[in-house]
C-alpha cells in the first residue's frame, strides 16, 4: 500500500506512535509518506520505503499566524495526486482531521478517492476538543473520517461521552518496538549516575501541567529521606522551571538530575529501578509501556488509560491523582523488598510483550484494507 501519515513531529506520544508505525509499515514493504512541518523526531534513519514531505505555510502580511491547516490540506492533495496514496492516516484530530477532510473534497473534483483514517490520541479529545471553539470542527471531522481508532478503551469511552460521534471507534492500542526498548547492560552508565548502588527513579514527559511533574519531585523528596536513590527527569516543557525550583528545596537536591530531551531514552530506562507517572490525564501511557519493556515497574496515577497498561499490584502500582503520599509509599514498598521488585520487573516485561509492535502492526494493516474496500 501507499500510505500517507500526518502527525505532529514531536517527542509527544502521538508523534512517536505515528512515526514508529510508519517505520514498521515500511519494514513490511509499504510505501510510507510522512506529511508534516518538520521531520519527525523518531524518523532518525534512512529507509528506501519512507518519504518525507514538508509542509511550509507561506507568510503573508495579512496573516498574524501562518494558515497551517490550509497549507497542510494543499500538501496532502499534492502528495495524494503525485504519489498515488491508497489511504491517509492522520494522528491527532486537530488540525489534521479537518485538513484531511478539505483535501479529500478537493481530490474529489479530480475524481480521486482518498480514504481517511483518524487516530485519536488523548488531549485532542479530552482537553482541546472539548473547547467550544474547536468542538464543532472536531466532531464534524471525526464523523467525516472513513475510519476512527482510539488508543485505549478509556479514550473511546471519553470520545462517545463528550462528542456526538456517529461512527464506530476501533480500539488499536499503542505499541513498543522490542528491537529498541529492551534492558541492555549499561552498568558503566549506572555506576556513573549511582556510584554507591543507589536506586534510580525515572520520569519521562513533555513537562506539561497535566503530567504533574511537581508530584514526582515531592515524592522523591519523601522517598530519598528513607532510602538512598537518584531521580532522573527526562524531557522539557513549561513546568520544568517550577519543578527545578521545587527540587532545590529538597533535602537531597543534588540527587535530582534534569536531563532534558533524550534520544536514547531506552539506555536510561535500562539503568532505572522505577518509573514514575503521576499524570492527571493519559489516554494510554506510552512512556510507561516503554519502561516496562525495559523491565522497569511503574508507579502511576490511575487516570485514563493508564490502568490498562500498568496493572495495579502486578506491573507496578496505581494511586489516585495527586496522592503524593501513596505514590511515595508504593515506591518505598518496592524499593525495600528486593524479591518483590524483581517479581514486578518480570511481570512488567511479560505484560509489555502483549503490546509488541509485531502484534499491533497487523491490526492497522487489516483496518487499512477494510477502509479502502468500503470506500471503493
Amino acid at each position: 500500500m501507499n500510505i500517507g501519515i500526518v502527525c505532529y513531529p514531536t517527542f509527544g506520544g502521538s508523534g512517536v506512535v505515528a512515526t514508529e508505525l510508519g517505520k514498521g509499515l515500511a519494514q513490511e514493504g509499504h510505501q510510507v509518506h510522512f506529511i508534516t512541518y518538520q521531520q519527525p523526531a523518531r524518523l532518525d534513519s534512512f529507509h528506501q520505503n519512507i518519504y518525507y514531505h514538508e509542509v511550509r505555510p507561506a507568510k503573508y502580511p495579512l496573516f498574524e499566524y501562518a494558515p497551517y491547516s490550509t497549507a497542510l490540506a494543499s500538501r496532502i492533495v499534492d502528495v495524494a495526486m503525485h504519489d498515488h496514496l491508497d489511504i491517509l492516516h492522520v494522528h491527532y484530530a486537530i488540525p489534521h482531521a479537518s485538513a484531511a477532510f478539505m483535501a479529500k473534497q478537493i481530490l474529489k473534483t479530480h475524481h480521486i478517492k482518498l480514504p481517511v483514517l483518524t487516530t485519536l490520541h488523548g488531549t485532542d479529545i479530552t482537553l482541546v476538543g472539548k473547547d467550544p471553539l474547536y468542538e464543532p470542527v472536531v466532531t464534524f471531522s471525526m464523523n467525516q473520517s472513513d475510519g476512527l481508532t482510539a488508543v485505549s478503551e478509556s479514550l473511546k469511552k471519553d470520545t462517545f461521552d463528550h462528542f456526538k460521534v456517529e461512527k464506530e471507534i476501533e480500539v488499536i492500542p499503542n505499541f513498543v518496538d522490542f528491537n529498541r526498548f529492551n534492558k541492555s547492560n549499561k552498568e558503566h552508565f549506572k555506576k556513573a549516575i549511582a556510584p554507591n548502588g543507589e536506586f534510580i527513579l525515572t520520569h519521562v514527559s513533555n513537562f506539561r501541567k497535566v503530567k504533574r511533574v511537581q508530584d514526582v519531585i515531592s515524592m522523591f523528596c519523601y522517598v530519598s529521606q528513607k532510602i538512598p536513590c537518584k531521580l532522573l527527569m527526562i524531557g522539557d516543557g513549561p513546568e520544568r522551571v517550577n519543578a527545578e525550583s521545587l527540587a532545590r528545596n529538597c533535602p537531597h537536591q543534588s540527587d535530582v538530575r534534569f536531563l532534558g530531551k533524550q534520544e536514547a531514552v531506552e539506555e536510561i530506562l535500562s539503568i532505572s529501578d522505577l518509573f514514575i507517572m503521576p499524570s492527571e490525564s493519559e489516554s494510554f501511557g506510552l512512556a510507561a509501556l516503554e519502561a516496562m519493556a525495559c523491565q522497569v515497574p511503574v508507579i502511576s496515577s490511575n487516570a485514563g488509560g493508564i490502568p490498562e497498561v500498568n496493572l495495579d499490584g502486578i506491573t507496578g502500582f496505581t494511586v489516585n491523582v495527586g496522592d503524593v503520599r501513596s505514590l511515595s509509599e508504593k515506591a518505598l514498598l518496592l524499593l525495600t523488598q528486593p524479591d518483590l521488585l524483581k517479581k514486578f520487573k518480570t511481570q512488567a516485561l511479560k505484560h509489555a510483550h502483549q503490546y509488541d509492535i509485531k502484534f499491533v502492526l497487523p491490526l492497522y494493516e487489516n483496518y487499512y484494507q477494510k477502509i479502502i474496500a468500503l470506500t471503493q
